[in-house]
């Protein structure tokens, strides 16, 4: 039997599936919880894990869930999913919209949503969970389900590491992992090499000297400061970083003052940088350096600025071995036309993390969610980047064929190593 019949033949129940599957994801989309807030979620896993005949481990890094299914000799292959929601008010209209409002971090109530798609990756590893636990004799080895909290953060896959992973599984021979992303729903996207961008967030202080909005000459401003720090690190990748390298820096936000006749006393930038390469992220994070620290001193600051790097996620860079053995499987499973090089994307993922530290090679692939129609559409007008892309309140991957593709993208992943000969 080869990997593409085992995949076939633990697939053949998957019609069967439908209802439940659809009612699990509604009710995930419904429920969303923020950041190693995914109590609910967590626990509706484990549950479904253990009812499957799983080996069940909970609150691995908090509420993290893996579970170990056993089924004779051959390789280990582990499956991931991310289950935490975004603090967005949804905007979908859809009759399962969320309207769940959360506490976050800070102690600020905010409504939350499903708006990146973790609900769909939920829902399709629990179907390929129980696809395979259904069907045990069309696969040998071992399959890991692990379920991650707070991707959103970066830092979820190392909490599941740093809280005993390892010692709760067997190492892998591979990790697999995918993201519901603005294509074409039915299509499945294997990448070699980078996928995922290396990303950090940077907040810096700025410090000025208060005073009476009258009196600017009294003042350090800086609210000028700021104005001329975010000017001058526009010219940071136009200007400084080589032509053809990929590089992203952006000022997300900027804080300053709180009334119209007060200069305030310190000004706060946050910024987001994308690269794919270490020497590239380290001349952004220099320059970022150089220039607050420059144009403080130009403003005559009584003291330098702070300068904070968090939220950092690591490169995506897909095995190529790995990845070559995937897009063969899906070659030879999906219909013509559906397996489609997305291409690099410049989002970020903290997956990687799982199988760096485990010591494994892996490959993380994209689905598409979106209704072939309205893409098809968009694509001819030329509008595709106004489809509602992830994090967008509007972000609503259409049900079908979204979960079943997303779920025999799994299935057929795994089966590459877990497939009878």
């Amino acid at each position: 039997m080869t990997s593409t019949a085992s995949a076939r033949r633990i697939l053949s129940g998957q019609d069967a599936l439908r209802d439940w599957q659809e009612a699990l994801y509604k009710d995930f989309h419904v429920h969303p919880e923020l950041s190693h807030q995914e109590e609910r979620t967590s626990g509706i896993v484990a549950e479904q894990l253990t009812g499957l005949g799983y080996e069940v481990h909970s609150k691995v890094g908090g509420t993290g869930v893996v579970g170990v299914l056993a089924n004779g000799d051959g390789p280990t292959a582990l499956l991931r999913a991310d289950m935490d929601a975004l603090p967005v008010k949804e905007a979908t209209g859809l009759d399962y919209a969320s309207t769940a409002v959360a506490t976050d971090d800070a102690g600020n109530q905010t409504p939350v949503m499903h708006a990146c798609g973790h609900d769909v990756h939920v829902s399709t590893l629990l179907g390929a969970a129980r696809l395979f636990a259904e069907q045990r004799d069309a696969w040998a080895g071992t399959l890991i389900a692990l379920f991650q909290p707070a991707e959103e953060l970066g830092d979820g896959a190392k909490t599941m590491v740093d809280g005993g992973l390892a010692g709760l599984i067997p190492t892998p021979d591979v990790a697999l992992a995918q993201h519901v992303l603005v294509h074409p729903a039915g299509t499945v996207g294997p990448h070699p090499g980078p996928f995922l961008s290396m990303a950090d967030s940077v907040r810096i202080t700025l410090y000025g000297r208060g005073s009476h909005g009258s009196m600017p000459h009294l003042s350090i401003d800086p609210a000028v400061l700021a104005s001329m720090v975010v000017v001058r690190l526009q010219g940071v990748v136009a200007r400084e970083v080589q032509p053809g390298e990929f590089a992203v820096l952006t000022v997300g936000r900027i804080a300053v003052g709180a009334k119209s006749n007060i200069i305030d006393d310190h000004a706060v930038l946050e910024l987001n940088i994308r690269t794919y390469s270490q020497p590239i992220r380290d001349q952004l994070l220099a320059a970022i350096e150089r220039i607050a620290k420059a144009e403080s001193a130009a403003s005559g600051s009584p003291k330098e600025p702070e300068i904070e790097i968090y939220n950092s996620y690591p490169l995506t860079d897909n095995d190529a071995d790995a990845t070559a053995r995937i897009t063969t499987a899906f070659e030879d499973f999906f219909p013509a036309g559906t397996v489609q090089d997305f291409g690099r994307q410049t989002a970020s993922e903290d997956f990687s993390d799982v199988p760096t530290a485990l010591g494994v090679p892996y490959t993380y692939w994209g689905v598409g969610g979106t209704d072939a129609a309205v893409y098809a559409a968009a694509e001819a007008d030329g509008t595709v980047s106004s489809l509602p892309a992830n994090h967008s309140p509007m972000f609503a991957p259409v049900l079908q064929p979204t979960l079943s593709a997303g779920t025999a993208a799994l299935v057929v992943a795994a089966s590459a190593w877990l497939g009878r000969a």
